[in-house]
């Protein structure tokens, strides 16, 4: 079973996007923030990461800058600052990110589910990626 860590700073959209995973049959563990996923990641060794942008102590630009010097894995960023055109999600991709998945509605998403199934493909592409 493939590992997918989840790092966002709301309880609930760690909560969200773990169910919508565990139920794409993915094995989920989660993170806070960026530097409490530096840490899982390391213990956890996961498969891909869905990872959020705006986050207190160390945010997802700055992890996943981390990530991909010291630890390569698949990453896909997972955030409201992610609209297409939006420049974050061009600094996430020239970072190392393999893709993005915007959150409809803001931060705290009520309506997360509405992108399971552009998640859950994204997620089964990362994890068949291949980082150099």
């Amino acid at each position: 079973m493939k590992k997918i860590l989840v790092v966002d700073d709301s309880a609930l959209m760690r909560k969200q996007l773990r169910i919508m995973l565990e139920e794409g049959g993915y094995e989920v563990s989660t993170a806070r923030n960026g530097a409490d996923g530096l840490e899982r990641i390391k213990e956890d060794s996961p498969d891909a990461v869905t990872l959020d942008i705006n986050m207190p102590v160390m945010d997802g630009l700055t992890c996943l800058s981390h990530i991909m010097q010291d630890m390569p894995v698949p990453v896909i960023m997972v955030s409201s600052l992610t609209d297409k055109g939006a420049l974050a999600t061009f600094e996430a991709l020239e970072l190392g990110a393999i893709d993005y998945v915007a959150k409809p509605g803001g931060t705290v998403s009520l309506n997360i589910q509405d992108v399971k199934s552009e998640l859950l493909a994204k997620v089964k592409a990362a994890t068949r990626s291949r980082i150099k």
